[in-house]
């Protein structure tokens, strides 16, 4: 079965990944791996350390695309060119740039959108605005012009919210149904669930369809069960899987997903085509 993993990152992107042996960072990313019921070695994302090791990871796992996500957060910046550079020379990876309207001003932070998807060819924007200095909701008015490009450019959005959001006042989806309602064919992926507000979430998806949940590492954890009722019934068309890997072995997380009980008849839909229609892949 074709396979998207929608949050799937290598070891060696940040040393926040685990990319630094020894570092509190990498055993933080070994204890966040057991924290969300990963069943290897704590230290099973070494194979990533390489971009030699990633790329065999990503094909032995199965997987049709690994999609690498970007952020760019006062606290954390990973390079969009560099992110280019990891992935364009393989077939297998999309990469999903970061942009920051508060940090670098919202006509620069439009002119990086169009650097990305022209020069670059990555396949969507990532923007955290719980991560923002002041924190902010994706309601914030700093966004909108963002969000009114990349519905014109056709370009996916992502969001990243769940219970590492610095403040978690801002890990809220109610914010994000004014998003979909303001702007109705911009895709919105919601990177970790805002886990734990999960039926909070399904309940916006339930009423705007341009809204994608990826429960992501989150969906295995209690508290998340409503991902896996929802992607049966209504939900079937927006749901999406994501391994959250270097936190959560690839192949593991295939495994769980598929474990939850879909029927089988929508099953390619999850874990593959509704990621396919995104992207245009």
């Amino acid at each position: 079965m074709k396979v998207i993993d929608m949050r799937c990152r290598p070891a060696y992107l940040h040393e926040f990944f685990g990319a630094v042996v020894g570092s509190k960072a990498h055993e933080g990313a070994k204890w966040l791996s057991k924290r969300v019921g990963t069943r290897a070695p704590a230290d099973h994302f070494e194979t990533s350390l390489t971009k030699e090791g990633f790329v065999a990871e990503v094909k032995n796992s199965g997987l049709s695309y690994a999609v690498v996500v970007g952020r760019r957060t006062p606290s954390q910046q990973i390079s969009n060119d560099f992110l280019h550079e990891i992935t364009n020379p393989h077939k297998e990876l999309l990469a999903i740039g970061g942009v920051d309207p508060a940090l670098d001003g919202i006509d620069e932070a439009i002119k990086e959108i169009d650097r990305v998807r022209d020069t670059l060819g990555l396949a969507g924007i990532n923007i955290e605005p719980g991560f923002a200095e002041p924190p902010r909701h994706p309601d914030d008015k700093i966004y909108f012009p963002i969000y009114e490009h990349l519905a014109q450019k056709k370009i996916p959005l992502t969001l990243m919210s769940g219970p590492t959001t610095p403040d978690l006042t801002y890990n809220d989806p109610s914010h994000l149904a004014k998003v979909a309602r303001e702007f109705p064919t911009l895709p919105i992926i919601c990177y970790h669930g805002y886990y734990p507000n999960t039926n909070q979430l399904v309940g916006v998806a339930f009423k705007y369809d341009n809204v994608f949940p990826v429960p992501d590492m989150y969906g295995f954890l209690a508290g998340s069960e409503v991902f896996a009722k929802a992607g049966n019934t209504f939900l079937q068309d927006q749901l999406l899987f994501g391994s959250s890997y270097p936190f959560r072995p690839i192949k593991q997380s295939i495994e769980d997903f598929i474990a939850f009980g879909f029927e089988e008849s929508i099953l390619e839909k999850l874990l593959y085509k509704n990621a396919a229609r995104i992207f245009g892949v």
